[in-house]
């Protein structure tokens, strides 16, 4: 009689990047996959969208998504249009955010593989987009919705359920429980205190761990978020400059909104024009009231922080606003100035020194937020090389994930996995978590490879 298979955990993303996040588990003849992100940054991370999925698509029995940020969510309309044909199961703020999320990835890839070709800076004689709207239209028919705290049935054994994360609406940390063993997986984990969500649950203990690593090599400052803002708005304003947030869309523009209105109210900054330059950003500041439970801002908050930005909805008005002067604030997407219309506002407003742009969240390496971080004076868009002149400041108390210190303090509150494995960050941030989970806390702990495969019975 042959023997079963062992149950096995194949690291497809997410392994020495902050990006990408993929994990497969192969088990009791099921495959599942937590996570189906997109890889971003550097283009040798990007062009693995591009290749085939490691595994047949149409093999996989289930997949489970923590959250909805690209780097977890933004290759499922990929997938199934490369023939998945399961169900994606999610917390219902993680869909209501799909639903916003993927078609504007959708849309903007159509939209950048057509201003390409127009252009022509493309190497590519027809360029193409990895999917297009209709694609993750799709997709988000695919989605089944569970409350956190409640088992998920996976068949022959399987079963998972979320357990709050913080970081974002619906975001959730998965337990994974095959027969008797349990693997869980942190999602991305919320810093405490964040100035939308609630902390994380304390890990509950698993045979098997796999944690972020985001902010593995650094400590958040003891500061207050709107205390490091005020200074550098009202310097800008004060030079008759333009202040340019790239944000993310879900999450970062609700928590900058959220200071600046409360900053206004009491008299720290003047008041200026705020601009909303992101629909998917106005949608899901309407969704934050549909789940006051998952946060910790008041009624009234959320609509002061909703009412304090003039929404920017179409193109034309995207564009009239490129023509207008300070002071003012222009908060738009892509949080990493990897796409969307921020870069049409950084050609616009980049190069003059009385503006501003304020990084305000992580800035994975090989992005353009990544070089404005590091000194860059001139980025790359649509072909050309464009000057920057505006003074950058990258926030350090604007941040959704946890530190090293509250990763440690989460792990602790669990007896010691048989083996941690450290995904979703750089290179540096999980080698000198793993360092601290080693001789801090005693665990055995690694930091995998990409497309690495271990067993889930006997993990190394």
């Amino acid at each position: 009689m042959t023997a079963a298979p062992r149950p096995k955990l194949r690291f497809l993303g997410g392994a020495g990047t902050v990006t990408g996040s993929r994990y497969l588990i192969e088990a009791r003849g099921r495959r599942i996959l937590v996570d189906c992100g997109l890889f971003q940054g550097f283009k040798t991370l990007r062009e693995r969208n591009r290749k085939p999925f490691p595994v047949r698509p149409g093999s996989i029995d289930a997949v489970l998504l923590t959250h909805a940020h690209l780097d977890h969510s933004g290759y499922l309309p990929a997938l199934i249009r490369s023939g998945y044909g399961g169900r994606v199961h999610s917390t219902s703020a993680t869909a209501d955010l799909c639903g916003l999320i993927l078609p504007d990835s959708g849309h903007i890839q159509e939209e950048e593989a057509r201003f390409a070709a127009r252009k022509g800076f493309s190497r590519h004689k027809n360029p193409r987009p990895l999917y297009t709207l209709k694609d993750a239209q799709a997709a988000l028919e695919r989605f089944d919705t569970h409350p956190f705290d409640r088992n998920i049935d996976l068949g022959a054994g399987v079963s998972a359920r979320f357990i709050p994360a913080g970081h974002l609406l619906g975001a959730a940390q998965i337990r994974l429980e095959i027969g008797d063993r349990v693997i869980h997986f942190s999602g991305d984990l919320g810093h405490d205190p964040d100035p939308l969500m609630r902390a994380p649950r304390p890990f509950g203990g698993a045979d098997v761990l796999v944690c972020e690593s985001t902010y593995g090599n650094r400590s958040h400052p003891d500061t207050d978020p709107e205390a490091e803002l005020a200074p550098i708005l009202k310097r800008t304003f004060a030079r008759g400059g333009t202040v340019l947030i790239p944000s993310f869309a879900v999450g970062r523009a609700q928590g900058l909104m959220l200071h600046i209105a409360r900053l206004m109210a009491r008299g720290d900054i003047p008041y200026v024009p705020v601009y909303l330059n992101s629909p998917m950003a106005v949608d899901a500041t309407e969704i934050y009231h549909n789940y006051h439970e998952e946060h910790h801002v008041s009624r009234e908050d959320c609509a002061a922080m909703f009412r304090i930005a003039k929404r920017v909805n179409t193109v034309e008005q995207s564009k009239e606003l490129n023509t207008r002067q300070g002071p003012m604030i222009i908060i738009s997407a892509s949080g990493m100035l990897t796409g969307g219309r921020i870069l049409h506002h950084l050609v616009s407003f980049g190069g003059d020194p009385r503006n501003t742009i304020l990084l305000s969240g992580f800035q994975a390496g090989g992005t353009r937020g990544a070089a404005l971080a590091d000194g860059a004076q001139n980025l790359r868009m649509f072909g050309r090389e464009f000057p920057i002149g505006a003074e950058v400041v990258q926030l350090k108390t604007f941040s959704g994930h946890a530190d090293a210190d509250e990763i440690l303090r989460w792990m602790s509150a669990a007896p010691a996995p048989e083996m941690t494995y450290l995904t979703h960050g750089e290179p540096t941030a999980a080698d000198t978590l793993r360092f601290r989970v080693d001789h801090e806390l005693g665990r055995s702990v690694r930091v995998p490879e990409h497309l690495e495969s271990i067993n889930l019975d006997r993990p190394r």
